[in-house]
């Protein structure tokens, strides 16, 4: 049996391990169990409320945006410019990393530079703006403020050292 197959298997054994664990912790009053549940179910109604939407606004962009204008402002000419397009960009995009990553999959396709795309990946984990307006209101908007000034220097630093990484070992994404 090869690898691949154990995997598969694995994965399929850890699924089945997951929802007979849930099934126990339902039947037998597990509070854990039935917090990790109702946590699962809670988290998927609110994916499938965004999921939705955000693939036909994708599917729009696909259609709708040109290419030569990807490349213009995300793409390996854009330096800079393409990295602050990336933070803006992902401070608007609403449903975290579920949206994030078939963004970003839509800018590779359309010839935005990887470490742009390194950029908008990471910034859309913290540079959101609800979250941001969130997080002022319980920690402060001096804590915000500082954060958004350590990190953002540290995405756009790290996604051109691994873009450039990466460029150098001819690494291409398979699709």
């Amino acid at each position: 049996m090869g690898l691949k197959k154990v995997v598969k298997y694995a994965k399929g054994a850890g699924v089945i391990a997951y929802v007979f664990f849930l099934i126990f912790s339902f039947l037998t009053g597990f509070e854990p169990g039935k917090k990790i549940g109702m946590n699962l179910g809670y988290f998927s109604i609110e994916m499938f409320k965004i999921l939705p939407v955000a693939f036909i606004l994708i599917g729009l962009f696909e259609v709708w945006v040109k290419k030569e204008t990807v490349e213009k402002y995300f793409g390996t000419r854009a330096g800079l410019k393409g990295h602050v397009g990336g933070i803006l960009l992902a401070g608007t995009t609403v449903g975290g990393l579920y949206v994030a990553f078939p963004v970003a999959y839509s800018l590779y396709n359309k010839g935005a530079d990887i470490s742009v795309i390194f950029t908008y990946i990471a910034a859309s984990a913290i540079c959101r703006v609800p979250m941001t307006i969130f997080e002022a209101s319980f920690m402060g908007i001096n804590f915000s403020i500082i954060r958004f000034l350590v990190s953002i220097p540290l995405i756009i630093a790290s996604s051109m050292l691994l873009g450039k990484y990466l460029k150098n070992r001819n690494y291409k994404i398979r699709l």
